[in-house]
């Protein structure tokens, strides 16, 4: 089975998305929900060692 991809529009929809819901928290909780968000992430993705790698992806030249 092939691994379900976002096209550029689909990236663009959530950035557009992730963009609304930091600011609709403010500064001082957006730190909270990305967390929240990754853990919500990785449990529907359902595979630790996966998640690991986009962990290291994300973090890759910042």
């Amino acid at each position: 089975m092939k691994p379900t991809t976002l096209d550029i529009a689909g990236l663009e929809t959530v950035y557009d998305q992730l963009a609304v819901a930091i600011d609709a928290v403010g500064a001082d909780k957006s730190e909270l929900l990305l967390v929240k968000l990754a853990l919500l992430a990785a449990n529907r993705l359902g595979d630790a060692g996966q998640f690991g790698e986009l962990i290291a992806a994300a973090q890759r030249d910042l």
